[in-house]
């Protein structure tokens, strides 16, 4: 079987990224887009892991890892509400959405700690400001992220600087991984995302932005201070 040509790779990479919504066919700011496949898929992802997850707990298979990003309570708001509020508010690239995932998995690695619906919105706002700050040209800062993910300045300040010792300060990302952490969301189907969605939501999610979207969610205070 022959080898795809340099051409074809990059065509098919181009395919990819757009098919993701990581790049558009015409120029625009992030501000003004409709949220792209992406943010959907990596909601979904993150969903499953953390349902997976709390199963677990309650059996007693896994333990949780208490860390400062831990609230008392989960957030009154889905994952992917909270994504897509992100996106709406940063203007960052979708990009910083497929490297924030990547740094995820960095600090679970090295931390041990498992995704919950306690811990994930701080991981979250945490790890795509952080991507966003590598990634984009220009970016906010840390108070402006605060107030969009429902946290004060102080504490996102802590969260940025314990993720950032937890994962020895590696932000860089090359290429290769990428695309592959790219092409595993481009697998997802469209059916497990409805099917996660609802699920999640049947078993703990209220909608409570449905009639104030601007409204900036209030995540409950943290467990480890």
């Amino acid at each position: 079987m022959g080898t795809l040509s340099t051409d074809d790779r990059v065509l098919n990479r181009d395919v990819l990224y757009l098919s993701l919504g990581l790049r558009e066919a015409g120029k625009g700011s992030s501000c003004n887009r409709s949220p792209p496949r992406v943010l959907a898929l990596v909601s979904s992802l993150l969903e499953r892991l953390v349902k997976k997850n709390e199963m677990l707990l309650e059996s007693n298979e896994i333990k949780d890892v208490i860390t400062v990003f831990h609230g008392l309570r989960a957030p009154p708001v889905s994952i992917q509400q909270y994504i897509e509020r992100i996106f709406k508010y940063s203007c960052c690239s979708p990009s910083c959405f497929v490297v924030a995932q990547i740094y995820l998995d960095r600090f679970v690695k090295q931390t041990n700690v498992h995704l919950t619906s306690l811990n994930a919105h701080r991981l979250l706002i945490t790890s795509i400001m952080l991507a966003a700050k590598f990634v984009d040209d220009a970016f906010f800062n840390n108070a402006y992220y605060a107030k969009v993910g429902g946290i004060s300045t102080g504490e996102l300040n802590k969260l940025e600087m314990k993720f950032l010792f937890s994962v020895d300060f590696r932000l860089q990302v090359n290429t290769t991984t990428f695309e592959r952490y790219c092409c595993n969301l481009d697998r997802l189907e469209a059916t497990d995302v409805l099917q996660i969605e609802r699920s999640i939501q049947a078993c703990r999610i209220k909608e409570t932005w449905s009639n104030n979207e601007d409204s900036a969610p209030t995540c409950a205070p943290a467990i480890a201070r």
